[in-house]
């Protein structure tokens, strides 16, 4: 049922893969109607993802061809144009459809953005909204009643939505390396939104992260709880590190940058060490020498997303305070464009957060 909801929204969508033309503002988008089983929500803030800029660009590849332009899900594309947008969203419930209790209205809510496809906590089907359904670029966003959680916590609209994708990405690949309490983890990315989240997912086991990020960021990385940080591009990786942890052994790498550093981050690892990787802004195709895997008997992990355990273990984190917000800049809905290029630019810690206007 319907309260008070306007037929035509603001919103950002994207029209095909490309560049920024591709990202198209408009102040007469239909407002969608709840489904059976669906909430509308009004989108009070949505945190940007590179997830956001590598579909917009279809630079996903496709296992036969790296190059070639593609979308997020290897097998089975569910992205159809126009889509909105935006993952991390946070607003209140304006309208219900049948089946949901309309006492849920006006509940603010952190939207788990994942669609799983599946009742087991295997993420082999995953898809996302804004990818596979709409998201939250936009004034209004339906989406099934089960995915929108009421969070315990005085945090901001806008900062809470700098937590799902990052830190759910993050715990995830916590959660693959099965990192524990006392184990050091080598951070890649470590300013970016997944990175900065894994140092603090990393604190709340107990854990010891240190960081690699670029020049400049060293001293907003150590106050998130780094217990070093290794500036990258300044001279040997594999001396830096060592020398930041004084010889102690690295048990896990969490990387998100790929590219030239992938074998350097294999010399690192520990005998028997895990590496596991949600991304790769620096290149996704490396050159893996397989006798460095399998003479120190390292453990690969790819992983994307979370899944609802991963999701609930966040929540607990919000509300426990475990881990808190970094927001590296708020920007209104319509100026999207001149959000996803500072976004591009990497010259912010935590997450950017986009607004309605």
């Amino acid at each position: 049922m319907m309260h008070s909801v306007p037929k035509t929204m603001a919103a950002v969508q994207l029209i095909g893969h490309g560049g920024l033309d591709k990202l198209v503002y408009g102040r007469e988008v239909p407002v969608p109607a709840p489904a059976q089983g669906e909430v509308l929500i009004r989108v009070t803030a949505c945190g940007m993802n590179n997830t956001d800029v590598w579909v917009r660009q279809g630079a996903y590849g496709t296992e036969d061809d790296p190059s070639a332009v593609s979308t997020w899900r290897r097998h089975g594309n569910t992205l159809t144009f126009p889509r909105i947008q935006g993952t991390d969203t946070v607003g209140h419930i304006a309208a219900v459809g049948h089946g949901v209790d309309q006492t849920r209205i006006g509940e603010r809510v952190m939207v788990d953005f994942s669609i799983y496809n599946r009742d087991d906590d295997s993420l082999a089907d995953i898809d996302y909204m804004g990818h596979g359904r709409d998201g939250g670029y936009a004034e209004y966003m339906a989406l099934p009643a089960e995915n929108a959680h009421v969070v315990a916590t005085d945090l901001t609209d806008v900062e809470l939505a700098t937590f799902c994708c990052a830190y759910l990405t993050g715990e995830r690949m916590l959660e693959r390396a099965r990192l524990a309490a006392g184990e050091r983890i080598l951070v890649t990315g470590a300013s970016g939104g997944v990175g900065s989240a894994i140092i603090q997912l990393a604190r709340a086991r107990g854990a010891i992260p240190i960081a690699v990020a670029g020049p400049g960021k060293e001293a907003a990385i150590l106050e998130i709880g780094a217990e070093a940080v290794v500036t990258r591009g300044r001279g040997d990786l594999v001396e830096a590190v060592n020398e930041a942890v004084g010889g102690e052994p690295i048990d896990v790498v969490a990387d998100l940058v790929g590219g030239p550093l992938f074998n350097d981050l294999l010399k690192i690892l520990r005998p028997e060490g895990r590496y596991t990787t949600a991304g790769a802004i620096a290149g996704p195709v490396v050159a893996l020498d397989l006798r460095t895997m399998y003479l120190k008997q390292l453990e690969l992990h790819g992983s994307s997303q979370g899944s609802r355990a991963d999701f609930r273990r966040l929540v607990r984190y919000i509300e426990d305070r475990k881990i808190r917000p970094l927001v590296g800049g708020v920007y209104p809905l319509s100026e999207f464009h001149r959000a996803q290029t500072d976004f591009m630019a990497k010259n912010f810690v935590g997450k950017l957060v986009v607004v309605p206007d």
